[in-house]
C-alpha cells in the first residue's frame, strides 16, 4: 500500500513496486490522480487485478479504516506500508503561520501517518502468516529545518519517534518498521528548488534535485528484505544539496 500515491515520490514507489511484482494500492485524496497512477502501475490499465486505486483522506479514521478493508477484501492481507502523503504548509515567518495552516500539516503528516500505520499493525498482527513491513517517509527536516518550516520539520522529527516506537511494539509480531529520509527528489512539492529557496544565510537560491525514481528504487530495496532484515534509517538525496557542512 502506497498513500499519498498520486504525484511526486508515492507515484514513483507505486510504479518501482508494481515492477517488483507486487501488487498495489493505492491511497490518495485526488481521483483523476489515483488513476493515472494506477494506469502507469498496471501498464494496461486501472482495472489491472494487481492494482486498486482507493480515495482515502489519512486524516479520517473511517477513511483509512475503509482502505486497509479495501486492500484486504481484494488481496486477502496487507504486507507493506509506505507512509508517504504529506504536506509541506505556506512558507511563512512563524508568527505569520495561522493554528488552521499548523493544524493542517499535523493532520496529515503525523496524525495521517499514525493512522496508517495503526491500521497496517492492526492487519499485519492479525493475518496468517503474521507479518508486514512500514515505511515511513521522513525527510531531511527530520534532521536540520529549512527556514519557515516548523510544522514540517516538527512532523518529521516525530515521524523519526513513531518509526522507532513501531520498530519495538512490531518486534513480537515481525513487523519490521523502517525511514527513508529524503532530500529534493523532484516532485511537484520541490518545485520551489529549482527556482530558487530561502537559504539559512538569508539568501535565495538554487538547489540541486534528484530524479523521484532514484528513491522509489531504494524503497523497493527496503520493501525486498526478507522481515528477519530491516533497514532502520536511509537517507537518499540530491548529491550536492546544502545539507552536508555549509551547502
Amino acid at each position: 500500500m502506497v498513500t499519498g500515491a498520486g504525484s511526486g515520490i508515492g507515484r514513483a514507489v507505486a510504479v518501482a513496486l508494481a515492477a517488483d511484482h507486487w501488487a498495489v494500492v493505492l491511497a490518495g485524496r485526488r481521483v483523476e490522480a489515483l488513476e493515472e497512477t494506477a494506469r502507469q502501475v498496471g501498464y494496461a490499465g486501472i482495472e489491472s487485478p494487481a492494482v486498486l486505486p482507493v480515495p482515502t483522506d489519512v486524516t479520517r479514521p473511517d477513511q483509512v479504516d475503509a482502505l486497509f478493508a479495501a486492500a484486504r477484501d481484494r488481496f486477502g492481507r496487507v504486507d507493506l506500508l509506505f507512509n508517504n502523503a504529506g504536506a509541506f504548509g505556506p512558507p511563512v515567518p512563524l508568527e505569520e503561520l495561522s493554528y488552521e495552516d499548523w493544524r493542517a500539516v499535523v493532520d496529515v503528516n503525523l496524525n495521517g501517518a499514525f493512522l496508517c500505520a495503526r491500521a497496517a499493525f492492526r492487519a499485519m498482527k492479525e493475518q496468517d502468516p503474521q507479518g508486514g513491513r512500514i515505511i515511513n517517509n521522513g525527510s531531511i527536516s527530520a534532521h536540520v529545518p529549512r527556514p519557515h518550516s516548523i510544522a514540517y520539520t516538527a512532523t518529521k522529527h516525530a515521524m523519526t519517534g513513531l518509526t522507532k516506537s513501531l520498530s519495538l511494539d512490531g518486534r513480537p509480531y515481525r513487523i519490521a518498521c523502517g525511514q527513508i529520509d529524503i532530500g529534493n527528489a523532484a516532485t511537484e512539492m520541490t518545485g520551489r528548488m529549482r527556482t530558487g529557496t530561502l537559504q539559512a544565510s538569508g539568501r535565495t537560491e538554487v538547489e540541486p534535485v534528484m530524479d523521484a525514481a532514484d528513491v522509489a528504487r531504494t524503497v523497493a530495496h527496503m520493501a525486498a528484505l526478507p522481515l528477519e532484515a530491516n533497514v532502520q534509517f536511509a537517507t537518499v538525496m540530491a548529491t550536492t544539496m546544502p545539507y552536508i557542512g555549509r551547502g
